[in-house]
């Protein structure tokens, strides 16, 4: 892996957590109604975030590096609750709390499916895989239930895609192809923010009088 690139990913994401999103996000009884590009941007900050600390996870799952990766995982919490919160203005609490569990049975299946290739375990594997496709289906099941501009179809392909691009970074990591794994992390980065940005274009479709 290229080690100077490391450091400054490193340095771009502690200086976004220290000083918070570059699109600060206001509350939804402003009189000034944020903008569409604010809410893109927003959304992309926070699904970064989800890559990062996940790479962290994984990352220190093969190298059993135990006291980084349980910060990782704090880190991966705080980001499931604070995706969900960016919701919150447009469906309520509830929907947005189901939101953060459905998050966080996700990181769930990535932590189980990093164990189980760490362990060398194939049955725990295929454990885990059965997950992903399940939480995928209610992850689809639930943007499509509460945005009519959400098919289920279009947000199972997208997130099938997150955890393809997951299982290789894994796979990688495992096998301490650190090149292979600089490779595939740019093209997760990208996909993470189509990601974002179908949801965002969703929402502001959904709720054109809440975004300038």
């Amino acid at each position: 892996m290229n080690k100077k690139r490391w450091p400054m990913t490193l340095l771009v994401f502690t200086v976004i957590g220290l000083g918070g999103c570059a699109h600060e996000w206001r509350s939804m009884s402003d009189p000034h109604p944020v903008t569409a590009a604010d809410l893109q941007a927003v959304l992309r900050d926070e699904w970064s975030r989800h890559l990062f600390w996940i790479r962290h996870v994984v990352l220190d799952n093969a190298k059993n590096d135990r006291r980084s990766r349980d910060f990782a995982e704090k880190a991966v919490a705080t980001n499931a609750k604070e995706i969900a919160k960016t919701f919150t203005p447009f469906y309520g609490e509830a929907v947005s709390d189901r939101l953060r569990t459905l998050l966080t049975e996700h990181y769930g299946a990535i932590k189980a499916y990093s164990e189980a290739t760490v362990a060398g375990n194939k049955r725990q594997q295929d454990a885990a895989l059965t997950k992903f496709a399940s939480n995928n289906d209610e992850i689809a099941t639930f943007f499509s239930d509460v945005n009519p501009h959400l098919s289920k179809n279009t947000v199972q392909g997208l997130f099938a895609t997150h955890v393809d691009h997951l299982i290789a970074q894994i796979t990688k990591f495992q096998n301490k192809d650190y090149a292979g794994e600089e490779e595939i992390w740019p093209v997760m980065e990208h996909h993470i923010y189509v990601i974002a940005d179908a949801l965002a274009d969703a929402l502001t479709k959904q709720f054109p009088a809440k975004l300038s």
